[in-house]
């Protein structure tokens, strides 16, 4: 089993940046697929980015395509979101995953989940 943390959310203004970060505290990480999901107010949690177990391939919903960057450390457990240009639209609750198997890309069960960080972007 994984244990995800999430940090480095918070409010911003618009066009700014923030890098989140997930780190696991357990189980086996390097393997795994990473995703950062969002849940805005009223709506469906979306999948934001994705990277494979080695960090060598990496997928991006168009709403941020060219704006987010997702990496990730194995040596250190952890699994980054840098966000840029942000806007109003990307206020949300992030939310990192792993998933269920390995070396599968894409994903083929997010599994584990942590519990999320709220990004507020103000206008």
């Amino acid at each position: 089993q994984v244990q995800l943390v999430e940090s480095g959310g918070g409010l911003v203004q618009a066009g700014g940046s923030l890098k989140l970060s997930c780190a696991a505290s357990r189980g086996t990480f390097s393997g795994r697929a990473m995703g950062w999901f969002r849940q805005a107010p009223g709506k469906e949690r979306e999948l934001v980015a994705a990277i494979n177990w080695s960090g060598g391939s990496t997928d991006y919903s168009d709403s941020v395509t060219g704006r987010f960057t997702i990496s990730r450390d194995n040596a250190k457990m952890t699994v980054y979101l840098q966000m840029n240009i942000l806007k109003p639209a990307d206020t949300a609750v992030y939310y990192c995953a792993a998933d269920s198997g390995f070396f599968s890309f894409p994903p083929k069960n997010y599994a584990y989940w942590g519990q999320g960080t709220q990004v507020t972007v103000s206008s």
